[in-house]
Formats: C-alpha cells, sequence, structure tokens
C-alpha cells in the first residue's frame, strides 16, 4: 500500500518520470510477489528459490527507492513530490525489514521439502 500511495503522489504532483516508474515498477513487484505466495504457486515452481528472490529484490528496491527518495526529497518542485519521496523513504524502511525477516527465515543449511 505504501508503494501505491508513493505511486499515485508522483503521478498526481508531476514528478518527473523515473520518480513514477520506480514507485510504479515496486507497485507490480509486490503485487506479483503477495500472488505468488497467496495462490502457494511458490510450492508448484521449484525452479527458483523464491524466498531468495525476494531478498534480492527488496535489496534492489530498497537501493534505488534510497537514491530517488532523496533526489525527491531534495528537489521538492511541489508537496506531492516531497510526499512521493517521504513515502518511499517508509517503503525504504519496510523493504529492510522484509529482508531482515526473510533472512531470519530461510537458511541455506536447512533441507527443502517433506522430509525436513
Amino acid at each position: 500500500l505504501v508503494a501505491l500511495a508513493a505511486f499515485i503522489s508522483f503521478v498526481a504532483s508531476g514528478a518527473h518520470e523515473a520518480y513514477t516508474a520506480l514507485a510504479g515498477m515496486e507497485t507490480v513487484i509486490t503485487v506479483l510477489f503477495l500472488l505468488l505466495y497467496l495462490l502457494r504457486l511458490d510450492a508448484r515452481m521449484r525452479c527458483l528459490f523464491w524466498p531468495l528472490a525476494d531478498i534480492l529484490n527488496s535489496v534492489i528496491a530498497a537501493l534505488f527507492l534510497l537514491v530517488v527518495s532523496l533526489f525527491a526529497i531534495k528537489i521538492k518542485t511541489n508537496k506531492g513530490t516531497l510526499a512521493g519521496g517521504v513515502l518511499g523513504l517508509i517503503l525504504l524502511a519496510l523493504c529492510l525489514v522484509d529482508v531482515f525477516l526473510l533472512w531470519k527465515k530461510i537458511s541455506l543449511d536447512k533441507a527443502r521439502g517433506r522430509s525436513a
């Protein structure tokens, strides 16, 4: 929801396209991961270790959000851009929490599957 709110803030304020594209992309990727886990597709598609892919997505998103949000706050052409930048920083913190929680949950040493 925070990614969607940042996206709406950037679109409504007429911010630079890079800000809008990053917030929109993160919204779409988050919804896709949510659907993947809700529909239990991660159990069916075993070709990829999905929690690790989610961690990688969150780390990359956090790096991009740091740069874009700081630029949006620094430039602050209007209140919408400033709000989008602040929401981007909140989303950055949520991405880092996601990385931490997923990293604690998975263990690369343990066996996966029914026998574990």
